[in-house]
């Protein structure tokens, strides 16, 4: 059904009509990955300039919300090799051994950085303050206003950005398409913004940062912008995408019917938090030693068999044991989220369930952020580099968007530096789009339904026959939207999740193992002797 639907651009263009931009690099996505790259890639001269695109707000981003921290080695009884070793623990045997062992030796120079610059981590003493989240053997999570440690750091970064000359931000312009050569070569993009419609930006180089695809799914932790734009347009454009079967779901989400989930954050059970059913019975010791503190995919699993033991919509997170002073100094967020709802941290249980919170998988890269298109590096949530294996390991995201858009950006430096020669003349490209008038659309209908179904048949528990079931649905609903050319972000949001939905589902089939967050009752087993390995995704694969 892709096979017939899908086509290489969403849009019908004429570059010879269109307004032209021209930059050294183009950055798409605004969180810290992205933020990252762009910073880097100035130092390579004073002529270089830098186009950073965001789809909303500069700071609407999953980066700003993450709430629990960023990782990192730095204390006196902890080590890299130890971060290693947990990263491995957690990524159940699929991690790259060179790419966890570079970034966990690169984490105290990134971190000492962001410090260098502002970033107001939490002190304890003279030393930043850390905490432990679940996987980790030691305390090692550095956080940032007790519990905004996205919101801190991206802001630190904003903040350098808004005051770099050599880099252009442009906030609420949608990235329509990558644009590519006949040799597969990325040239730029297509860029749409509502005041001037559609503008055609060509880049020396393009770095992929778009961020996760937590809108599949009716529950979710991420703001409405996380669609999985950038994985459909790298797979539209013929990159490899890999482990997109490995969706991370947050085991402690908000749950009050009719609400948006809101994040309670890791750090919660780190300090000190049980959980307990509608019982008061603490059950995390039953699934796990670590009990609180397993990994995210082992307590995510828990809860569920626990709310379906006890016929319950969610469990609580006790905190009524902790003292009132420390947890309100610690946790100013969640528990001004809580009140909103008369809940006190400090007095109340607190209801949760698990959420769709992190895509594992995404555009395969090497160590420095290429993809296997020329001229095109991935990094942050949107990418696949190896460092989580079948699970992530919490608060290693922001981790790996700071080291990878660091990478990224020194690797661009260097091909700037060595290139002789002036900007080449621009292809003339165009691209027709067949009209399509059958039947009247629903957007959100369709959008709604998938997220539905993709919760229901695709979330933490999986089986061959829901799978079956529901890849057959979005081939049905792919085969009326993807065929429609649409004027507005509603409309190519909506083709992007039918496209990264198809490609979780496809996926999450084929892998007939359990491993890290991918989890089959039909097979409820990890088999490494057929299945230690990466499922990969290509357009050409996909169409042979």
């Amino acid at each position: 059904m892709v096979r017939k639907n899908l086509r290489r651009y969403l849009v019908g263009y004429d570059t010879r009509t269109l307004p032209q931009m021209f930059t050294d690099c183009l950055v798409i996505g605004g969180g810290i990955a992205g933020m990252r790259a762009a910073l880097e890639v100035v130092k390579a001269g004073p002529d270089v300039r830098v186009l950073l695109v965001t789809k909303s707000e500069l700071f609407e981003s999953n980066s700003f919300y993450a709430q629990g921290g960023i990782a990192a080695a730095i204390d006196v009884e902890d080590s890299p090799e130890l971060h290693a070793e947990d990263t491995h623990q957690a990524g159940a045997g699929l991690n790259d051994p060179a790419t966890v062992d570079m970034v966990v030796r690169e984490a105290p120079a990134r971190i000492r950085e962001l410090i260098d610059w502002g970033t107001p981590f939490d002190r304890k003493d003279d030393d930043p303050a850390l905490t432990r989240e679940g996987g980790h053997s030691r305390r090692r999570i550095l956080h940032a206003a007790g519990d905004a440690t996205g919101r801190e750091i991206t802001q630190t970064m904003g903040a350098r950005i808004r005051v770099e000359p050599r880099i252009v931000l442009r906030e609420r312009h949608f990235v329509i398409d990558l644009l590519t050569g006949d040799n597969g070569e990325v040239l730029g993009a297509l860029l749409w913004q509502p005041a001037t419609g559609m503008t055609v930006c060509w880049a020396r180089y393009t770095v992929l940062a778009g961020g996760g695809a937590g809108q599949l799914y009716r529950e979710t932790t991420n703001p409405a912008t996380a669609t999985g734009d950038g994985m459909a347009l790298a797979y539209r454009a013929g990159a490899e995408l890999s482990d997109l079967e490995f969706f991370q779901f947050h085991p402690t989400t908000l749950y009050i019917a009719g609400a948006s989930r809101s994040l309670i954050s890791e750090t919660v059970r780190g300090e000190g938090g049980k959980l307990v059913d509608r019982t008061g019975y603490r059950f995390m010791p039953d699934y796990h030693p670590n009990a609180e503190l397993a990994p995210r995919d082992i307590v995510s699993r828990a809860i569920i068999n626990q709310m379906a033991k006890t016929d319950s919509t969610h469990v609580y997170i006790d905190m009524r044991h902790l003292p009132r002073e420390r947890l309100y100094a610690r946790f100013p967020l969640i528990r001004r989220i809580c009140q909103d709802f008369d809940l006190d941290i400090a007095r109340d249980l607190i209801p949760v369930r698990p959420a769709a919170h992190y895509m594992v998988g995404g555009v395969s890269t090497d160590a420095e952020g290429r993809t296997n298109l020329p001229r095109l590096y991935a990094c942050g949530e949107v990418a696949c580099t190896g460092l989580h294996g079948a699970n992530r390991l919490g608060s290693n995201s922001l981790l790996e968007g700071l080291v990878f858009g660091y990478r990224a950006g020194a690797d661009i430096v260097q091909h700037l530096k060595k290139a002789t020669n002036g900007r080449a003349q621009p292809p003339k490209m165009n691209f027709a789009v067949d009209h399509s008038d059958r039947t009247v659309l629903d957007v959100n209908d369709v959008r709604n339904s998938l997220r539905a179904v993709m919760w229901r048949n695709v979330g933490i528990q999986r089986d061959a026959r829901h799978l079956t079931e529901t890849r057959e649905i979005i081939e049905f609903w792919q085969s009326y939207v993807l065929d429609k050319e649409f004027e507005a972000p509603e409309g190519w949001q909506l083709q992007n999740m039918l496209l990264v939905a198809w490609l979780v589902t496809r996926s999450a089939d084929e892998r007939t193992e359990s491993r890290g967050t991918h989890f089959r009752t039909d097979y409820p087993d990890r088999d490494d002797a057929h299945w230690l390995r990466h499922v990969v995704r290509s357009m050409k694969r996909d169409t042979e």
